[in-house]
């Protein structure tokens, strides 16, 4: 007497025994072909090294423009009423460059750290968030102080212009351009602050 799955078989239907076995496809996390997620993982590291090392140079800039904003307005005393301390909006532009220097110098040496060395001070989303919130914060303060100094100088610069009134201008060259660097900077840490992973 002969076997039904065997004479289901010979009669060229397929039983249960000869259907091959296919694992399911996996919809959410699809097993890439050979080669690609390693390239892809690898654009990625260097797309983070890159906005790493650009955040860096742009912090150094804005490091460098305001201890210069802040070395030039603190110096800015040529006797008289040509005092950058006789004026508020002066001071208000003293207090920010020293804001700005310290803000930027401590990042600058954080970012620093996190290239050097593997251990980083703080957890990578808290960081993406400090680094964005600080950027933005010291932008607008930046530009603020920029622009309540600018009228001033105007009107000095339309009665009589002297090496007070050149020295107030380039500080506050200074200060607009780190507010450039810092503007830049805030958007590679916005940037870098949506590719986190919150789940």
């Amino acid at each position: 007497m002969s076997n039904p799955d065997e004479a289901a078989t010979h009669n060229g239907d397929a039983g249960p025994s000869a259907t091959a076995f296919t694992p399911p496809a996996y919809v959410e996390n699809p097993t890439p072909a050979l080669g690609f997620g390693v390239s892809s993982i690898t654009r990625r590291w260097k797309r983070e090294d890159l906005f790493n090392k650009g955040s860096l140079i742009a912090r150094g800039f804005a490091f460098l423009l305001s201890l210069l904003s802040f070395i030039i307005t603190a110096s800015n005393k040529h006797g008289d009423w040509r005092n950058f301390d006789n004026y508020e909006e002066y001071r208000y532009l003293l207090a920010i460059a020293i804001l700005s220097t310290l803000y930027t110098g401590i990042q600058a040496l954080i970012h620093v750290n996190a290239l050097w060395n593997v251990k980083q001070i703080l957890n990578q989303r808290i960081s993406a968030m400090v680094d964005f919130v600080g950027d933005q914060v010291m932008s607008y303060l930046l530009i603020s102080s920029v622009s309540a100094a600018i009228p001033l100088t105007n009107r000095m610069r339309e009665g009589q212009d002297n090496a007070f009134t050149d020295s107030s201008a380039s500080a506050i060259s200074m200060s607009f351009f780190a507010f450039l660097t810092l503007a830049i900077s805030a958007i590679v840490s916005g940037y870098k602050l949506s590719t986190q992973s919150y789940i």
